[in-house]
């Protein structure tokens, strides 16, 4: 049985943990005879069980790893992700009550569940209450659990991404729904809920739900949207549960302790939060560059418009307004092999935008909110690739300079100018 899972990401060479702002664990999930069971984001939570309960193992059960690591720079890197596992063996000491994955998500059971929670937004959105009906077509339902019969919940753990504030899980009975556990993030982060310098609170050992037939579990998350859109978000909670009414475990209704506690405090690997004097130039400042209709992406540097440039390549390339620029990613080709390609966004950011990158910055926190997507090519099922390489600026911009960033390479930034 196992009991504790305890995730991190290592260099191969033995350089120990990457910083977050040069290598980010977006997720490892194990999947487990199929069904999604331990995973670990950024935030590293860690999964312990509480005293009695176990997840049974066999050596005939089948584990896939289903993973995603951003290389935050151009250069090639090797790393490995590990996870430390406690573990009772069969006949050893005491018996343990067996537990069962139950995995939540606010974006249903898909292999890239994501949705955006776009800045403004009345300063906090809860996907999917407030989801409207565009959103909800292209996510998708959420994904809900109805036992058919009595189950006794005994852990749970939220996953978010930065922006995230909490994910809540809820039970519907007849015409009546309560919260039963809110897993917050505490944000270790000075700057706020901003960046992965985050932890999630986990059920408390002694929480304990019992659902009955015909309730509906579901999983509700918010983020704050005060400061910046957040692309690309989750919200996914968790949840072990045993089978039967155990003694003493609460009914939904009644009084619960829906808090919880912290698995680990700030991680070292956060310390360099970005956001100090860099050499970039402020693009507000700049001469004009030359009238634009079109900027490739080469190399990981913007083209025309770069803020790295220090030539007149730099310069803000120049639209009329009612018109766009067309941004083509050549390092993400259809005729590129997966090794090969490197995704690019084109995300508004705050002008100037130019300071260092970090855990924290720079952020999409634009004036007026674009973004372009990932730019580049996947497996039609699951990807994080928009399935194309170019994207247009909106004709709606008003004049001005207009700052913004690659979401999977913040060092990259750039510009352009819209002109009557």
């Amino acid at each position: 049985m196992i009991t504790r899972f305890a995730p991190n990401m290592v260099y191969t060479d033995g350089g120990g943990i990457p910083r977050v702002d040069v290598i980010h664990l977006h997720h490892g999930v194990w999947v487990i005879n199929g069904y999604p069971t331990f995973a670990a984001g950024e935030e590293k939570t860690i999964a312990q069980l509480p005293q009695g309960f176990g997840f049974p193992y066999k050596p005939s059960d089948s584990w896939f790893l289903s993973y995603m690591i951003h290389n935050l720079t151009p250069n090639p890197t090797s790393v490995y992700l590990t996870y430390d596992i406690d573990f009772i063996p069969d006949g050893a000491g005491p018996a343990l009550t067996p537990v069962e994955p139950l995995w939540m998500d606010v974006a249903g059971l898909r292999v890239y569940p994501v949705f955006d929670a776009l800045k403004g937004s009345g300063g906090r959105y809860t996907f999917p209450d407030e989801a409207g009906r565009a959103q909800r077509d292209k996510v998708g339902a959420a994904a809900t659990f109805t036992p058919s019969h009595d189950i006794t919940l005994v852990a749970a753990a939220g996953h978010l991404h930065p922006g995230g504030l909490y994910n809540d899980l809820k039970v519907t009975r007849g015409n009546r729904t309560a919260r039963i556990f809110r897993s917050q993030a505490k944000y270790f982060e000075p700057a706020g809920a901003v960046s992965w310098d985050v932890s999630m609170t986990v059920t408390k050992p002694d929480w304990r739900v019992v659902l009955k037939p015909g309730d509906v579990l579901s999983v509700h998350t918010t983020y704050d949207t005060r400061k910046a859109s957040w692309y690309e978000a989750m919200g996914i909670s968790v949840v072990f549960f045993a089978s039967g009414a155990l003694p003493g475990a609460s009914d939904p209704f009644g009084k619960l302790d829906w808090h919880g506690l912290l698995t680990h405090g700030h991680l070292a690997e956060n310390d360099h939060h970005g956001g100090g004097p860099f050499t970039f130039p402020d693009a507000r400042d700049l001469p004009a560059g030359s009238s634009a209709s079109r900027v490739l992406i080469q190399g990981y540097v913007y083209g025309r418009g770069d803020m790295s440039a220090t030539n007149a390549a730099g310069r803000p390339p120049v639209v009329k307004a009612g018109r766009s620029i067309t941004f083509k990613n050549l390092d993400a080709t259809r005729s590129m092999t997966a090794r090969k390609s490197a995704y690019h966004t084109i995300t508004a950011c705050r002008a100037p935008c130019n300071r260092s990158t970090g855990v924290a910055y720079p952020i999409a926190d634009g004036k007026v909110t674009f973004d372009s997507g990932e730019l580049g090519y996947g497996p039609s099922l699951g990807t994080p690739a928009a399935n194309r390489d170019t994207w247009k600026t909106p004709k709606t911009l008003k004049p001005g300079t207009y700052t913004y960033f690659c979401r999977i390479h913040p060092f990259m930034r750039g510009s352009f100018r819209v002109v009557r």
